[in-house]
């Protein structure tokens, strides 16, 4: 990791002690990375407008170069220094939602942050409204540094992190982390593409179609072949080490209905107790997945890894709602399912 050696062999810090905040500013305004605490996940954060200080996050994730960053800011103000212009369906999100959960797709203005965008005419950003993001982010912009690039920390295409203990499993003690506590969110914001005349839903959230549409005014449409790349869209993501079997409710209640067909190191993950035994022999767990879609996002990656660091080999989870607010946890259970 790049910075200062004083600062990054700091452990992981409080986020509301003044000292680890003013740290953490400074390795960033230094080209170093941080764990960012955020809403929604922990992020691994360098200053966006430093190509260099952007490639180590790609390279301490074994991220692809060519897969793009979302950009996070204290405020709607220094979108300028990132976009160049801001299209009125941005505009409305960001009046809607920001500080919080959903990242717009908008022109990029020229020469500034080609790594964080990966080279695209298009930049994502994004108002995070974590407190602690947020003071840090305001001690950067003291600095000079007018916004973050902050994918998941985690390596790259594996469960992202909702604690900073999360963070610190990934990258040892050579990173500084801010421990802003567990993600309220639990999942990664929402991606609208703003940038070519029409609103295109690129990743649903937390926040549903319906509440981003009323804040449009107009419909959202679905991702086609000319949309941006955008972070955590790839068929295959956010997977633990364990296989994961996506079934349907009727499915996995047969399948535990026949204990010889468990496979060794079994684990399941479901909204409800099935009929016939759970899996809680030795090398087996169950763990309840709430009913309710907010609570089951903000549960979703910590269960993972939790059975990941169990020693389950694999994991069987049932299929979420087909309902609009289950969209976000589905579209992350799917891609886990596809790795």
């Amino acid at each position: 990791f790049a910075g200062p050696a004083s600062i990054l062999t700091m452990p992981i810090l409080a986020d509301d002690d003044a000292t680890a905040q003013a740290a953490a500013a400074r390795c960033l305004a230094a080209g170093g990375l941080v764990g960012l605490p955020n809403e929604t996940v922990y992020g691994l954060a360098a200053r966006a407008d430093d190509d260099t200080a952007v490639a180590g996050i790609f390279q301490a994730k074994g991220r692809p170069a060519d897969h793009p960053l979302i950009v996070h800011m204290a405020g709607l103000d220094a979108a300028a220094t990132f976009a160049s212009t801001m299209p009125s369906a941005a505009q409305r999100l960001a009046a809607a939602f920001w500080p919080g959960p959903v990242t717009v797709i908008v022109p990029r203005r020229a020469g500034v942050a080609d790594a964080a965008a990966a080279g695209q005419p298009t930049v994502g950003l994004r108002c995070p409204s974590h407190p602690a993001a947020r003071a840090l982010l305001r001690q950067a912009a003291a600095l000079g540094v007018a916004g973050v690039a902050a994918p998941s920390a985690n390596r790259f295409g594996r469960v992202s992190p909702t604690t900073a203990a999360h963070v610190a499993g990934e990258f040892g003690d050579g990173l500084l982390v801010l421990d802003g506590g567990a993600c309220p969110v639990g999942i990664e914001s929402a991606i609208v593409d703003c940038s070519r005349g029409r609103p295109v839903l690129l990743r649903p959230g937390a926040l549903s179609r319906a509440a981003l549409e009323a804040a449009l005014g107009e419909p959202l449409h679905d991702a086609d072949a000319d949309a941006p790349r955008a972070p955590g869209t790839l068929a295959s993501h956010y997977a633990p080490r364990a296989r994961l079997r996506l079934q349907s409710s009727h499915a996995l209640a047969a399948a535990l209905d026949a204990p010889a067909t468990w496979p060794e190191g079994l684990a399941v993950y479901s909204r409800r107790a099935m009929g016939g035994p759970a899996p809680q022999a030795p090398g087996r767990r169950w763990l309840p997945m709430p009913g309710n879609p907010a609570d089951a996002a903000h549960d979703l990656f910590a269960a993972l890894r939790l059975l990941d660091d169990a020693g389950a080999t694999e994991i069987w989870v049932e299929q979420p709602p087909d309902e609009p607010a289950w969209e976000g946890v589905r579209d992350r259970l799917r891609r886990a399912a596809s790795s």
